[in-house]
């Protein structure tokens, strides 16, 4: 079982047996939104416009001031990619960017679509990567969850077009 270093995806794995062997990867702490951090993407709009319009426009390469771009979070997942590509049966407890990324990867997604793929909240995802293709089972928990999933192009500042995430 591999999480992050923030206290949120270790304190899930704490819910899980102990049996498994728990290791905590930097590379799988979230996106860092910089100055963004905490903000909700009203905030975003209302105090950096042209970064809103930016990051719009250009998801996967736009950088938060301070921050990171999906880009850099690609970067810094490739020892884990190339990890999880010589492993079986790791459990990743991470966040929506994160997990995105590594979505995409597996889904063969391209890079300027990987930013967009939708990540539902509180739902296990089980890859299997097969001869042409990798397989996908959802198990989802019944929590509830507020999400802040923007559409690609979207003119809101907030819509919850389906239960999953956002930054």
């Amino acid at each position: 079982m591999w999480t992050s270093t923030l206290k949120r995806t270790i304190a899930t794995a704490r819910h899980l047996p102990k049996h498994y062997n728990q290791l905590q990867w930097k590379a799988l702490d979230e996106l860092d939104a910089g100055v963004c951090d905490g903000m909700t993407y009203q905030e975003i709009a209302d105090m950096y416009p042209d970064d809103f319009q930016a990051r719009d426009e250009d998801k996967y390469n736009y950088r938060y001031r301070g921050g990171e771009s999906y880009r850099d979070v690609v970067i810094r997942l490739e020892p884990i990619i190339m990890e999880l590509e010589r492993s079986e049966d790791i459990l990743i407890i991470s966040h929506q960017a994160v997990i995105r990324c590594i979505y995409a990867y597996f889904m063969q997604k391209t890079q300027e679509e990987s930013p967009w793929v939708p990540v539902p909240l509180h739902t296990l995802m089980k890859l299997t990567p097969r001869a042409y293709g990798t397989e996908v089972e959802t198990f989802k928990a019944n929590i509830k969850a507020v999400s802040t999933w923007r559409g690609k192009g979207s003119t809101a500042k907030h819509e919850d077009p389906a239960p999953d995430g956002g930054v």
